[in-house]
């Protein structure tokens, strides 16, 4: 059975945040619901349907940005309350609007994520989880890394209380009080937690959760250990998860996941006999889906799926057709109840169209004036910078309020820009002054009308490391810009990883001196990514990582006074070694380095790059043949006579030859791996090999993995 739903817009309010938009409860069945929306102006809206025009329950004043919404009540009975966090306050509010709470919880910190259960309200800010019962404090606890999310399994199910934390580290804290459980390692940073079907499925301890790499799975909570029930690995590489719900919008009686992502697409997956999630159906839109919900709002009668958007568009995607369908020989009318719509549409443009002059006159008016002020009109920007480990790439998305006109990217620090097939920009590239050390890449990309949402995939090179900068001009007058910077790390291309295989050959660096425990992370954090800035509690922490392009790994341990760092891949001890010696230098602090060098580690790293070098190799050698080949397919008029590998090479033609595109500087990339390997491997010895450099490169170029191991041993 397909799914068709269409797409209607029912009214904008401001820049909306995660899981800030619900569906109040019906008041009878299949009735239609109000839609209750917080947003970044501080307000909270409260509409229902009528006519097909969206009529306003209520509205506040302006405030502090909310950053999460929810419904509440007196467990077991229709969640009508609504509850808002906005800075470091809760506040609640009747279905009428009515304001019946306002609790200040003196956190230091912004609450970033929310849940309620009855009279107990569970939250977290950035690294601190709080739980109140009736506004009082009750437990606590403080996460070594950022808390993205917080839930409680149904109390009224599982008969105590069950706090749910998705941290940054890609690891869900189940919590007793205020301590932890156990910990559950999931494949992706968790951005949000649900339960599953709404009420934590058959045993009440199902719960969802989505990740920002576009993950999604589901995990049985119970008393001694989680059950991992499945996963939906992110395939066709979409956005982050940043809601899901439960709703039966398919109407076979079973309840369908809803999804949102933030690329803006909006899926539905239905479970087959198996209670394997199967996608049903998706649909993209233009911005990021902050909420989503399954209920009835446009019609009675008629379900929907209604979401909000980065830029605070409410939206219902329903199963009532737009077309009435027409017998033969009849007109297709249009339905009056439309008619009025577009009549009313046309003249609120009219209307706006005037205002819009009158405020721009005003404007110039007033920017002319000897008393004028700089008047720079201010806007909203989402980004984010996040390291994917399927092709070793960074991906930079910026998504803007309102239209985007361009975005220069510039760069202190060698990267590779990659062709992304979503991106729709026009871009253009200037020459850098590459001897002044500030411009390594000047790029412009000019947005098509009407693009609030820009994605680039950047990749970099480990061992240099600066600042990449975006700066962003929307389609506002006057013009405007916002610069956003993003560090380049040393070690960029290291993901934190929960395991790693002690066995391989290491190679370790030691560092002893003067330093606190707090001087030390804050190194380690300028090193690497996916280290949380605060320094976790204790006097000792490990972190494990993994470079995403190699699959060589990283161990450091490091407490007050002294640091252990252990990698497979010399090249990674080497930058370290430098990073933190010039660290420790402009601190004035002296730092006893030591190191032991595995010389099995070398042939050990050299095997890991050959498939990688083989595979790219083979790769430019097949393009180099298409066109010969092709030159000999149409003089011959087919292929007979050519031996299946050749053939082969014909058929995937347009295939290699994109791969090929896509991966501009991959060979490249591989062979400075292996030239920085191979002086730092001598430099650890106290030789200079650079002058062997050009040497090393004619191997390569006619490959052979045993005649480069032969040349590492003897150099």
């Amino acid at each position: 059975m397909d799914l068709n739903l269409n797409r209607m817009d029912y009214l904008q309010v401001g820049v909306t945040s995660q899981k800030t938009m619900k569906l109040l409860p019906a008041s009878g069945n299949r009735a239609t619901q109000k839609v209750v929306v917080g947003d970044h102006d501080g307000i909270v809206m409260c509409f229902g349907m009528k006519k097909g025009e969206a009529v306003t329950v209520f509205k506040t004043l302006p405030g502090q940005k909310i950053a999460r919404l929810e419904l509440g009540g007196v467990l077991n009975t229709p969640q009508e309350k609504i509850f808002i966090a906005a800075g470091s306050e809760i506040r609640g509010f009747t279905k009428r609007g009515k304001q019946f709470l306002s609790f200040e919880t003196n956190l230091t910190e912004s609450i970033k994520a929310m849940h309620i259960s009855g009279s107990d309200l569970f939250l977290s800010a950035s690294y601190i989880y709080n739980h109140y019962c009736d506004c009082k404090d009750q437990h606590y606890y403080l996460s070594g890394d950022k808390i993205n999310d917080v839930i409680c399994l149904p109390v009224e199910r599982v008969l105590r209380d069950i706090p749910v934390l998705a941290c940054q580290d890609r690891v869900l804290r189940v919590l007793q009080g205020s301590d932890v459980m156990y910990e559950i390692e999931v494949p992706g940073p968790p951005t949000v937690l649900a339960l599953h079907n709404g009420n934590g499925g058959d045993s009440g301890e199902d719960l969802l959760f989505g990740t920002s790499d576009g993950k999604l799975g589901l995990i049985q909570i119970t008393t001694s250990k989680p059950i991992h029930k499945w996963e939906i690995r992110n395939e066709k590489k979409r956005g982050g998860i940043l809601c899901v719900d439960s709703f039966d919008i398919v109407g076979d009686g079973v309840k369908d996941l809803l999804v949102g992502r933030d690329d803006g697409m909006v899926e539905v997956y239905s479970f087959d006999n198996t209670n394997e999630p199967i996608l049903r159906f998706d649909q993209t839109l233009s911005e990021s889906v902050t909420s989503i919900q399954g209920g009835c709002v446009g019609k009675a009668g008629y379900d929907e799926i209604v979401v909000s958007t980065y830029s605070g568009w409410v939206t219902g995607l329903t199963t009532e057709p737009i077309h009435k369908e027409s017998g033969p020989g009849e007109e297709l009318k249009i339905n009056p109840e439309i008619q009025n719509k577009i009549s009313s549409l046309r003249s609120e443009l009219e209307h706006l169209q005037y205002k819009v002059l009158q405020e721009r006159e005003k404007y110039q008016q007033s920017s002319q004036s000897s008393k004028a002020k700089s008047a720079v009109p201010s806007f909203s920007i989402n980004d984010k910078f996040t390291l994917n480990k399927d092709d070793a790439s960074y991906s930079l998305i910026l998504e803007v309020q309102t239209a985007i006109d361009n975005v220069l990217i510039q760069s202190d620090v060698p990267i590779d820009l990659l062709d992304m097939d979503k991106n729709s920009a026009v871009v253009s590239f200037s020459s850098c002054d590459s001897e002044s050390n500030e411009n390594f890449l000047l790029a412009t990309y000019r947005c098509q009308a009407n693009t609030t949402r820009l994605e680039l995939k950047i990749r970099s090179i480990e061992g240099q490391y600066g600042t990449l900068q975006a700066y962003v001009t929307p389609r506002i007058q006057p013009k405007t810009c916002q610069v956003r910077q993003y560090l380049i790390k040393p070690l960029s291309l290291h993901q934190r990883t929960h395991f790693i295989d002690h066995d391989r050959p290491m190679n370790t660096l030691t560092l002893t001196g003067q330093f606190s425990f707090a001087e030390l992370h804050s190194w380690v954090v300028f090193c690497l990514p996916e280290v949380p800035e605060k320094p976790p509690a204790g006097e000792c922490v490990t972190f494990y990582f993994q470079n995403t392009f190699l699959d060589t790994q990283l161990e450091s341990t490091y407490r007050k006074g002294e640091g252990v760092f252990k990698s497979d891949n010399i090249s990674t001890i080497s930058i370290l070694k430098d990073v933190l010696s010039k660290e420790a230098t402009k601190r004035k602090i002296n730092l006893n380095i030591s190191y032991e060098i595995n010389e099995v580690s070398v042939r050990h790293t050299l095997k890991l790059i050959h498939p990688k070098l083989e595979y790219q190799l083979l790769l430019a050698k097949k393009v180099q043949l298409i066109d010969a080949l092709k030159e000999l397919q149409v003089h011959e008029g087919n292929t007979d006579f050519l031996i299946p590998e050749y053939r082969c090479i014909l058929e995937e033609a347009d295939h290699l030859q994109e791969e090929y595109k896509k991966q501009p500087a991959h060979l490249e990339r591989l062979y400075g791996m292996i030239t920085d390997l191979f002086i730092d491997k001598f430099k650890f010895k106290g030789t200079n090999v650079k002058t062997k450099v050009p040497l090393l490169l004619e191997i390569l170029d006619s490959y052979d993995q045993n005649a480069l191991i032969a040349f590492f041993d003897a150099a």
